[in-house]
């Protein structure tokens, strides 16, 4: 008997070449009907006998093409047509809700990569060269669904060969949006840093960046989701003048090479960082040194760590083609404003950077920076999310009842829409203190909003009444407002990153968030769900001078620990040996002790970050936050393995909530300085104490509240010794684990955990 049957599947199905996939099974089963991309995915009517209907639903999830991820798929009967006798690839419908995932932009594929490097394809050497299983998808789409008019591609008419591929429903392009060539497809060509032409031809515009980059210029390069600045990475005085150039004096530059190989030469390479380097997201991924590394020492001072990445465009295999070891590829931006993608606009803002440009005419209509990845208990774990990872969405069992925006945090910004049951981040957006990342994440909002068809009914936000998100999301009118606590949300972010809602106990650590009591948080033990939280526990206060200065000179909060952990007793005369080297004005000293004392313009907090900063100082690590997490990373990067010993804490349980005493950690690391104890070996005990106290916190929580499951997030959970340390601890305690894997660990989670509880909010 003839059956016909609609089954639509949503997930990762548009722009992977998963009609075609569709196609070929149904011919090879005879079955005919059709496949069509709409709003909320792929829909597919299939018509035939019964048994070969369910065999096409068991083999398709085996049959679908490399990038294709199904994530739900139903099946209902409906009326059979009379007399068809084919089985067809139909016009995109646009109807329904847009809930279909827009591909990620992915890394060239090794078919691509083989045709480029053969002179007889009519591809070879063409740096757009791109099939359904790679290439650019985020960074040009403009609205769904994902056909080449609503595409930056929609500019260039394929030719005839171009076109024959893009029909031919067996063929690799059946349907690649941004199939191209030579003849039809995008140019590339070189400006001098006024934007006059000084190479038109393509092979001549590689040869002669090449030679650029040899010389010891800067090339600004204008990628898939920006431009890159680039210099050669072997080249210390090159590498020195980018930094000088660009204002970014201290913060790890970004490494590119075009094999593994090169990569192993400068750093040690685990087969699960090289399956994520070879990976079509190919991020940028955190490797230890190797000591001898030939690497331009400041392209990454500092630091034990290189952050590499593969080529991914094949613009930069052609590069490296002519005989390139490793280039510093670092973000195409004035130090902290957006990343750049409109040509003009590279010009005339890094003129006085770049040397040369080399540049095209594929509009990128989103930009996108490099994601970063590091390793936490042996599992990859996003640092940054952008490329190659949004906009897949966090789904979830929540249903989600009304659409959410959720504003995020100030530093290390993303913004979270939530409808359905799933959750849209966006990429990294930035610092939202600088007026043009600002600008950008407003204009980012609207964007994503209109992609995914996003009305915000509720927005919700952070408690910091200072931040501009915060400001931004209680400035829309006709919406529900609903603000969530900083340290809260980090921990929403694990929960819904792991779909769970029942109560966990949240260990939380970071910088600032602040506080349901008006003080600066920063050290947390939570009891929490989706629903509320309580605070079981955290860091006892200190006395923070100088507001935001704080946050940059270690010399603040390592006076307000001193006096803390000293009292009455507490003299500048008396640590003259340790403070003359972090800040040697006796004035500034005599200025800060006294704010502290009068608590003029001082907070209390609870900060760990700010710890960390003291700690790197008494160290003699430096004494001022260049970038975000300086210090902290340089303390990381000294500690000494293999120890195992810690300094002696204090758990005060006599109030609630209970508090954390590091009064004698710190009186201990004095007494570690005045004896020479080698900074490593400091630093690891450093660590090791906080693990300890962590999960003394940990510990306590569960004797009240019998809960096993900790969540553990916030900034200071992206050091690797301290989240390795504090995860073992409490394995070995026999608490089951959670912890940010897909969704940053700093403020880049936040927005999630926004978006998340105020789902669950709108259910009570």
């Amino acid at each position: 008997m003839l059956k016909r049957k609609k089954i639509q599947i949503t997930g990762t199905v548009q722009g992977v070449g998963f009609r075609p996939a569709v196609y070929r099974l149904a011919k090879e089963l005879a079955l005919t009907g059709l496949v069509y991309n709409d709003t909320t995915g792929v829909t597919i009517e299939l018509q035939g006998q019964q048994k070969k209907i369910n065999r096409f639903t068991k083999e398709l999830h085996h049959k679908i093409p490399p990038l294709a991820r199904i994530k739900n798929l139903q099946s209902t009967d409906i009326d059979p047509v009379e007399n068809e006798n084919q089985f067809l690839i139909t016009q995109s419908r646009t109807i329904g809700s847009p809930a279909s995932e827009v591909t990620a932009d992915i890394a060239i594929c090794g078919d691509c990569l083989s045709e480029m490097n053969d002179p007889a394809d009519f591809r070879y050497r063409y740096p757009f060269i791109n099939c359904t299983n790679c290439g650019p998808r985020y960074s040009i789409v403009k609205t769904i669904p994902y056909d080449r008019i609503n595409t930056t591609m929609s500019a260039f008419k394929m030719c005839r060969r171009c076109a024959a591929q893009y029909a031919n429903v067996s063929d690799r392009r059946f349907h690649a949006q941004p199939v191209a060539c030579p003849k039809c497809g995008p140019k590339i060509w070189l400006t001098d840093n006024k934007g006059k032409i000084i190479e038109p031809d393509s092979d001549k515009v590689i040869q002669k960046t090449a030679r650029l980059l040899r010389s010891g210029k800067i090339v600004a390069i204008k990628g898939v989701g920006g431009f890159h600045l680039a210099v050669d990475a072997l080249n210390e005085k090159a590498v020195q003048k980018l930094r000088r150039r660009k204002k970014r004096e201290h913060k790890p530059f970004a490494l590119m090479t075009d094999s593994i190989e090169k990569i192993k030469k400068y750093a040690v390479v685990s087969k699960e960082a090289e399956k994520l380097l070879k990976s079509p997201q190919s991020p940028i991924v955190l490797l230890p040194k190797k000591p001898a590394a030939s690497i331009a020492q400041s392209a990454a001072e500092g630091t034990d760590t290189l952050g590499f990445m593969l080529c991914y465009a094949p613009l930069h295999y052609l590069l490296f083609a002519e005989g390139f070891e490793v280039l510093v590829m670092t973000s195409g931006n004035i130090s902290d404003e957006p990343l750049i993608c409109d040509n003009e606009k590279a010009i005339n803002l890094l003129g006085n950077i770049a040397d040369a440009f080399l540049l095209h005419n594929r509009v990128i209509y989103r930009q996108v920076d490099d994601s970063i990845v590091h390793f936490i208990d042996d599992k990859p774990v996003l640092l940054r999310r952008a490329r190659g990872f949004v906009p897949a969405p966090v789904t979830t069992d929540i249903k989600i009842r009304k659409h959410i925006l959720a504003a995020g945090s100030d530093l290390k910004n993303t913004f979270c829409l939530a409808k359905d049951n799933q959750f849209i981040l966006s990429e990294h957006i930035g610092d939202l203190e600088n007026a043009d990342v600002f600008l950008h994440y407003k204009k980012s909002i609207e964007h994503l909003r209109k992609l995914f068809e996003v009305t915000p009914e509720i927005v919700v936000c952070d408690l910091h009444p200072n931040y501009f998100s915060t400001q931004y999301a209680l400035s829309k009118p006709g919406v529900k407002k609903m603000q969530v606590q900083h340290h809260w949300a980090h921990i929403a972010s694990v929960m819904a990153e792991h779909n769970i809602t029942a109560p966990v106990i949240g260990l939380v650590a970071d910088g600032t968030g602040y506080g349901t009591d008006g003080a600066i948080w920063g050290c947390e033990c939570l009891i929490a769900s989706l629903e509320k939280f309580e605070r079981f526990g955290h860091l006892d206060y200190y006395n923070l001078a100088g507001a935001d200065l704080a946050g940059k000179q270690a010399i603040r909060p390592l006076l307000g620990l001193l006096k803390q952990a000293y009292g009455a007793d507490f003299k500048l005369k008396n640590f003259e040996w340790l403070l003359e080297k972090i800040e040697p004005d006796e004035k500034k000293l005599e200025i800060i002790l006294r704010q502290l004392e009068r608590q003029i313009n001082t907070v209390r907090t609870s900060s760990l970050g700010r710890v960390f900063d003291a700690a790197a100082a008494m160290l003699g690590l430096g004494s001022v936050n260049r970038f975000e997490a300086e210090l902290p990373m340089a303390l990381e990067s000294i500690a000494a393995e293999n120890i195992k010993d810690n300094y002696d804490f204090d758990i005060c349980d006599n109030d609630k909530p209970i508090r954390l005493d590091l009064r004698k950690m710190i009186i201990e690391i004095i007494f570690d300085l005045r004896h020479n104890t080698a900074r490593g070996i400091i630093a690891a005990k450093f660590h090791n104490t906080l693990a300890a106290a962590l999960l003394k916190l940990a510990v306590c929580a569960r004797k009240k509240t019998g809960i096993e499951t900790v969540a553990v997030s916030g900034g200071c959970l992206c050091n690797r010794y301290l989240a390795n340390r504090l995860i073992n601890l409490l394995h070995k305690n026999k608490f089951h684990v959670l912890f940010n894997i897909d969704v940053p660990a700093n403020d880049s989670g936040v927005s999630l955990g926004q978006a998340a509880i105020a789902a669950c909010k709108i259910k009570l």
